[in-house]
Parts: structure tokens; sequence; C-alpha cells
């Protein structure tokens, strides 16, 4: 289905990347589009991209509402296969 998930910043990269880590998963993503980012910051994360900072309460609801919809694991799946 490949949705804009929530995850957090766990390590700033050279050449506007970042490492994000969700639920044990750590996947390197691109930062271009998001300003004045720090670790332990969260971003909304779609195809390898960050799209812009929510709070830390923002992403925990996101990500309830995803798995009480049911389409959390698909999107955690897709950011282990390449996708998110």
């Amino acid at each position: 289905m490949c949705l804009a998930i929530p995850a957090q910043v766990t390590s700033l990269e050279e050449d506007d990347t970042a490492i994000v880590a969700l639920e044990g998963i750590r996947k390197r993503i691109s930062t271009a589009l998001v300003e004045d980012l720090s670790v332990g910051d969260y971003v909304l994360v779609h195809v390898g991209y960050a799209l812009h900072k929510v709070s830390p309460e923002e992403a925990d609801r996101t990500l309830a509402l995803m798995a009480e919809a049911g389409v959390l694991q698909d999107e955690l799946d897709d950011m282990v296969e390449g996708g998110a």
C-alpha cells in the first residue's frame, strides 16, 4: 500500500541522509526535504524520503491508528523490502 509511516531519527549521515528506526527496523532515508532535523526527532517516511517532522505524540497516534486499521505490518514489511 505504501503509506507514509512515522519513524524516529537515530543518526544523521552525510549527503542529506539519516538512519531511522521503527519496531526494530532500521533504514537509511533521504532528509533532503526536511530542515533542522536532530537525532530523536520523528519524521513521516514515504518511499525512502522524510516528508516532514511530527511530534512523538502524533507519531504514536498515527502508528496506533495504522495498527488498528490493520495496515501497520504491511508498511513495516514494505520498509524492510525497501519501499517505505
